[in-house]
């Protein structure tokens, strides 16, 4: 199984929020992060499972 990680970049670029959103997201455990040295890594399967959290809420 191959896991796309992704920027906090890309995952803000796609869900069309900050940078700091993503950050806050991740720090608050709604999506799951892989710190790597300064940097983090979000799978894009733990994006889709937060997007699809949110919109089931709703």
């Amino acid at each position: 199984m191959t896991t796309n990680l992704l920027t906090v970049a890309e995952i803000a670029a796609q869900m069309r929020v900050s940078k700091m959103t993503v950050y806050r997201l991740v720090q608050s455990g709604a999506l799951t992060g892989i710190r790597f040295g300064r940097s983090y890594r979000v799978s894009e399967t733990s994006m889709q499972q937060y997007l699809e959290s949110v919109n089931s809420g709703h």
